[in-house]
């Protein structure tokens, strides 16, 4: 059984279409990478898993189980987390209060026991539990979305532009953790990437969407020494 299951669907934001009948799987564990051009519907694509778009026509299944008109708060419940590439902070909580709200539906033993193994995995943030999140810089801030995201122990995390104004340090530094992540916990996940070259690198399999169609498809592998790469994801 797959993590994720779209099939067909037609999606956008009531009558703007966006999405013309795009189908994808992501297998239990994987790193599945959506890349394209600006305003092809990358971002639509996510935020129509997570209910947050029209959804005219298709299927969606998660774990087997159909979310295609489920509320978000529902698929949240389910296993779902996703990180947006903006507006995805409390700007004026702490960091220790913003990764509590990433757990307010959990009992107050879950939380801090989630609180403590999301602290783990980014020890970075351990010395900056009471500072305001504006206060952070762009990778601090972009690891404490991951952390948040990690209170409910999801099954499955979707990010939008995980790597957006970092510098190439900091790039390196959250695909490390990507990749870390899912090697520690088995979390599947869909990285909306413009960074083409460091999703195909830690993906497993990538999904080229042109105008809101997938213009290809295939092993993250054979599509980074695809030669006609460049080609098809300009829709040529």
């Amino acid at each position: 059984m797959n993590a994720l299951d779209i099939q067909d669907v037609k999606a956008g934001y009531e009558k703007l279409q966006v999405l013309h009948g795009v189908t994808l799987n992501v297998q239990q564990g994987s790193i599945v990478a959506v890349l394209g051009p600006n305003g092809s519907g990358k971002s639509t694509l996510l935020k129509t898993v997570f209910g947050l778009a029209t959804i005219y026509d298709g299927s969606i299944k998660f774990e087997g189980k159909d979310i295609t008109h489920v509320e978000p708060h529902q698929v949240a419940r389910l296993g779902i987390s996703y990180l947006p590439q903006v507006e995805n902070l409390y700007l004026d909580l702490t960091v220790k209060e913003n990764l509590l709200m990433g757990g307010y539906i959990l009992s107050e033993i879950e939380r801090e026991t989630n609180l403590e193994e999301a602290l783990d995995f980014f020890p970075g943030l351990k010395g900056l539990l009471k500072e305001p999140a504006y206060t952070l810089s762009g990778g601090e801030k972009q690891m404490l979305v991951m952390a948040r995201a990690l209170m409910r122990k999801p099954t499955l995390m979707m990010l939008d532009e995980p790597s957006a104004n970092l510098s190439p340090r900091l790039v390196t530094e959250v695909f490390q953790k990507i990749q870390e992540l899912r090697k520690r916990s088995g979390i599947s996940m869909v990285i909306v990437e413009q960074n083409t070259s460091k999703a195909l690198e830690v993906s497993d399999y990538a999904y080229l969407l042109v105008s809101g169609r997938i213009n290809y498809h295939g092993e993250s592998k054979e599509v980074a020494t695809n030669k006609e790469f460049g080609r098809l994801f300009l829709g040529l």
